[in-house]
């Protein structure tokens, strides 16, 4: 081979390597493993297979084979478990600031954490700048990987030593939309039942939605989304977000609240002045960093842990 086409062979291989970086995967110890025994439902309308990368660290995206990755606790068990849905605006997951980082405070805590890499892009309701608007998904795809992750936990509930009834979502801004989508869209599943999992219910025991969007959509109304119709079986929920969040308005989490009072459904809401959008777990000089031990006394109360 001559030197100049090796060179050019070396730089070309070179690019490739760097521009396409592997899927994510998670900790040693830890084992992600497919929620659809087969080909995903509406596999069509998401990402081309095998095209998973992760852009940025902590992010993943092209996401055509969602996974569950179980975190369970190390010493006291205390019997029930969270499905975490990191956020992302439905493009990417931020699987380390909203996923990871969340099971090891879990964990911590006595509570399974499961961590569910569900479809991206496109599977969820996304804001358009063209046209001001929010657009719909050809097929509510992450709606389906929560829905199909409930019934799997849920359905091995015995072997991830879990009560079947402490089985709880919690999710950020995009995964906090998923959250009340679950909450609200549990009585029948969007998609042929694979196996007894599906048969089992996927309503969530509890729910706990942070800086949540698209539930909000109308700038000329203080409405609810209609996409998300609360009812009096909608499970207990707390809502946290921070009044000067520029991505996705408190107004998200206001008419949630509003809608689930009126139906009678029990639901705690914190708010505060400052703490924007996206800061996870990581601790910052704001009162709304301490968010975790709200939700540890909330699920004290609604008796779901135990001191």
């Amino acid at each position: 081979m001559r030197p100049l086409i090796f060179a050019l062979c070396v730089v070309f291989a070179s690019s490739s390597l760097f521009a396409q970086k592997p899927g994510w995967q998670p900790s040693p110890g830890h084992t992600q493993a497919p929620i659809w025994p087969g080909t995903a439902p509406d596999a069509q309308f998401g990402p081309p297979p095998n095209t998973e990368t992760t852009p940025e660290p902590g992010e993943v995206d092209n996401v055509s084979q969602p996974t569950m990755t179980v975190y369970s606790p190390k010493g006291k068990n205390t019997g029930a478990a969270v499905i975490v849905f990191p956020g992302g605006g439905y493009y990417v997951l931020a699987i380390d600031l909203e996923g990871t980082e969340v099971c090891d405070w879990l964990t911590s805590k006595g509570i399974t954490c499961v961590l569910l890499k569900y479809r991206v892009p496109h599977t969820g309701p996304q804001w358009d700048e063209r046209c001001r608007c929010q657009r719909n998904p050809k097929a509510p795809m992450a709606l389906e990987d929560a829905q199909r992750v409930v019934g799997l936990v849920r359905f091995h509930a015995a072997e991830y030593r879990i009560d079947p009834h402490k089985i709880g979502a919690l999710g950020f801004s995009a995964g906090g939309h998923l959250v009340t989508d679950i909450s609200t869209h549990f009585d029948k599943r969007l998609y042929p039942a694979v196996d007894m999992a599906d048969k089992v219910s996927c309503r969530p025991d509890f729910a706990v939605a942070l800086y949540p969007g698209h539930l909000w959509i109308s700038n000329k109304k203080f409405e609810l989304n209609p996409d998300v119709p609360v009812t009096r079986q909608t499970p207990p929920t707390f809502l946290l977000q921070a009044e000067n969040d520029p991505v996705d308005s408190v107004n998200n989490s206001l008419v949630y609240y509003i809608a689930l009072k009126n139906a009678g459904v029990p639901v705690e809401m914190h708010l505060y002045a400052e703490g924007k959008h996206a800061f996870g777990l990581r601790p910052t000089t704001f009162p709304i960093t301490r968010w975790p031990q709200l939700v540890e006394t909330w699920l004290l109360t609604i008796g779901m842990i135990s001191k």
